[in-house]
């Protein structure tokens, strides 16, 4: 077992000249550091979406400083609200000349109870995290698949699978994330569109920080069979891994990006 982090793998062109548009990209968490490792994977153009204007900005900067020979675009976008899903969706076309990958990371947790659980609670996190994704999905595919490719990849959740104290809202939504992508993927394959997901256990990121303690944290870190958690960018490398031609193959794979089974 160890604690220590593998060094950064270098890129191998797994998305040359592809576009790609990922929600919930601001900050530092996996949307960033997929929409990163997707411009080093040689993508023409990347959009990438967010509720938190200030935070979407810096990231849109960062990622234009790091790939100044890149197209990349942002825009503030709400997957809770329709319009603001095809407003995304028609700027994510015009821009990039058309989307071949959608990344559906936005999603919201939150620990309480079930007997202490709001209806508001409950809803929200059901809203953000399934609904967002069916959303984005709907929209997406009435565009890939008249075009008869692309890809999708879903953000999900181990805890779809695993029982924790403090998260029935979120796994319920992670695990409807999980059967959506499963039968998305069966109708999307009649068009030649390809649906997946990937399963993290735990990737520690300032916006997990604030929302669990550090104890717990620590704890479930380790847990896993490395002793630590999963850097942002080892998620990011199954996405990208699942959005390329690497996975032609695949439809409907829910893939556990863990160090402990399910």
């Amino acid at each position: 077992m160890t604690a220590v982090a593998p060094p950064y793998v270098p890129a191998h062109g797994l998305l040359r000249d592809r576009s790609v548009l990922v929600t919930a990209a601001a900050g530092g968490g996996i949307g960033f550091a997929t929409a990163q490792r997707c411009l080093e994977e040689g993508c023409r153009g990347v959009v990438i979406a967010d509720i938190h204007p200030r935070r979407l900005e810096v990231a849109l900067t960062a990622l234009r400083e790091a790939h100044p020979d890149r197209s990349v675009f942002a825009l503030q976008a709400d997957v809770t609200v329709e319009d603001q899903v095809q407003a995304l969706v028609e700027f994510a076309e015009a821009e990039l000349g058309g989307v071949d990958i959608l990344i559906n990371n936005a999603g919201l947790g939150g620990s309480r109870r079930v007997v202490d659980m709001s209806d508001e609670e409950w809803l929200k996190v059901i809203d953000v995290t399934l609904n967002g994704t069916f959303r984005m999905t709907r929209a997406m595919l009435r565009k890939m698949q008249p075009r008869g490719r692309g890809a999708i990849v879903n953000n999900a959740s181990v805890l779809g699978w695993r029982a924790q104290k403090e998260q029935a809202h979120y796994a319920a939504a992670k695990a409807g994330v999980m059967a959506l992508t499963r039968c998305s993927a069966l109708e999307a394959a009649d068009s030649g569109v390809r649906v997946n997901a990937v399963s993290p256990s735990i990737a520690f990121h300032d916006h997990l920080r604030k929302t669990a303690p550090e104890a717990l944290l620590q704890q479930l870190a380790s847990r896993e069979a490395f002793g630590r958690a999963a850097e942002v960018w080892e998620i990011a490398n199954v996405i990208v891994f699942l959005a390329s031609d690497y996975a032609s193959y695949l439809v409907g794979e829910v893939v556990s990006a863990s160090s402990q089974h399910p």
